[in-house]
This record gives C-alpha cells, structure tokens and sequence, in this order.
C-alpha cells in the first residue's frame, strides 16, 4: 500500500502546485504554453515508465498477474498511449461545453482543473471495480469487448456536430434541483442575487464535463483492462493520462478543424482493442503490436489530417 500512497500523494503535490503556483493568476493559456505543458506532462509520463521497471523488478508492489519488469513498462506505455489518444475525444467534447456556456477563456483552467480533480476519483472506483469484475468473472472480457466493438461503431456513424450540452438531460435536471444564473461573477461557481443562491455557468459547465468524462471512462476503462489487469499500472497510466489532459486540451482545441480524421484513428484503436478481449482466451498477442497498432493508427489519423486537403462546402 505504500507505493499507492505514495504515488497519490505525487498526484495531489502535481495539482497543487498547477493550481496554487504555476496557474495562481488566471490568464488566457497561449498555445505556446499549453505546448509546454503538454510536453511536461508527456515526459513526466513516459519517464514514470523507469519507476514502474524499478518497482517491477525490485517486487516492491504487488504482482498479481506475474509481469516481468520488462513487460510492465510496455504495458504501462501502451495503456497510457491508448488513455492519451481517447482524451482526445474528450477534448471536442469540452470545447462544445465551453462553447454553448460561453465560458471566457481566462476561467477555463479553473474550470478543467476541478473537472480532472473529480475525474480522478470517479476513474479510480471505476478500476477498482473493472479490475475486481475481471479477476473474478473471467467472462466479463467479452462483454468489455462486445461493448467496445459497439462504441467504435457508434463512433464511425456519429455526428457530434448536433451535441447541444444546453438541451442536454444533465442541464435540465440541474435547472430542477438549483436556480442557474446566466451571469459569470468572476471564477465563482456559486453568485447570491436577490438573497437567492444560483449556479452561475461556470458551475453547469463542471458538472457536465464531470459527467461526460465518466461516459468517456466507460471506453477507456475496458480499453486499459484489455492490456493489463495489473491495478497499479492501469490506475498510473490512466491518471497520469488525465493530469495533461488540460495542456492538450487549450493546444488541441485551437486546431480541431486540422485534426477531422484522428476520429478514424480513434475507432481503429477501439476496434482493435476490443477485438482483442474477444479473442484474448484463444489468441495472445505481444505486447508491441498493441504498441504498434496504436501508434500507427495516432500519427496516421495526424497526418491524414494535415496531407488531405479539405472539401469546399
């Protein structure tokens, strides 16, 4: 238990410091500085791969499923990749929440940071319950696959364009239980007007991302859990994968036009994946080809996007 308590306490000094030193004084994140960060993360990420070999190899965390230390570090590779690459859904998804709230771009950040705070908690009881169904119903892989196979053809077929987070079930439940003001005071998520307390838009934006990114974990839970049961390696390769969702969200949100195919990508990598569960009893499969199905699939959604020139309407 030692090492989940010290790698959450990492996780909790990282978002204090975000929020309390680098980001004390809202302002609006440049790209420049979102690609900074979103650099810093990634390295961070990819360098925890040394712990995950160090801790492997020295048999300081449990090893329920008997990972050599090499097989570990490419496990927790490919299951952040796969957890990197499905953020970029959520990151269209945000952009349309900030978009119909009218949200200023210098609260954003405030905004995210809550969002990913709550994300964290929802996605950790979301793997320890994922990890205990699979450890103890053997057959619940082929549900995960059958439900990812239905999700990537969702996803080809979809047209997130017509998304109204407005018209949304979520907003008008809110509407029902608390007065909702249409006036942002400052980064408060609660104004009193009239001796009556009211959500101010800031707050309904929270709330929604808090609940389309547990909709979002229901993909990339089972798609983690197709690589590796191993909790301690899908817990660190899923958070870690959220701490720079922020940094990708104001770098990857200025250029969405540029990047139209990535949803491709993203389809082949689920597809991929859930397949896999499916025939996870009969064929296995090493560890680079997961690696490299999925890499492959990433840049050539990126480069399509930039080599295709787009259709005139």
């Amino acid at each position: 238990m030692l090492v989940w308590i010290l790698f959450i306490a990492l996780v909790i000094v990282f978002l204090a410091l975000d929020l309390g030193v680098f980001h004390k004084t809202e302002h609006v994140i440049k790209s420049k500085e979102a690609g900074l960060w979103t650099a810093v993360w990634v390295t961070v990420a990819l360098s925890f791969s040394g712990v995950i070999y160090w801790l492997f190899s020295s048999g300081m965390v449990e090893n329920p499923t008997g990972l050599t230390p090499n097989n570990a570090v490419l496990k927790y590779i490919t299951g952040y990749l796969i957890e990197l690459s499905l953020s970029i859904d959520n990151v269209f998804v945000i952009a349309v929440i900030f978009q119909a709230f009218k949200i200023p771009a210098l609260y954003q950040h405030r905004v995210l940071f809550w969002g990913i705070l709550g994300a964290i908690v929802f996605r950790g009881l979301m793997i320890l319950f994922g990890v205990a169904l699979i450890t103890k119903f053997d057959w619940i892989i082929y549900v995960f696959g059958v439900f990812l196979l239905y999700t990537a053809f969702k996803m080809l077929k979809s047209d997130e364009s017509h998304f109204d987070p407005k018209k949304s079930w979520v907003f008008r439940q809110i509407k029902k239980i608390y007065p909702i003001t249409s006036t942002i005071n400052n980064h408060d998520f609660f104004v009193k007007r009239m001796g009556i307390n009211a959500a101010t838009p800031l707050f309904v934006a929270l709330i929604i991302i808090e609940l389309t990114d547990v909709l979002f974990a229901l993909d990339s839970i089972p798609a983690i859990l197709a690589i590796t049961a191993d909790p301690f390696i899908v817990f660190s390769s899923n958070i870690l994968a959220i701490l720079g969702l922020r940094s990708m969200y104001f770098l990857i949100s200025r250029m969405l036009e540029k990047f139209r195919y990535i949803n491709y990508s993203l389809v082949v990598i689920l597809a991929f994946v859930g397949l896999k569960m499916l025939f996870s009893h009969n064929i296995e499969l090493p560890e680079w080809v997961s690696l490299t199905v999925i890499s492959v699939s990433l840049i050539a959604g990126i480069i399509a996007s930039l080599a295709i020139p787009e259709k005139k309407k």
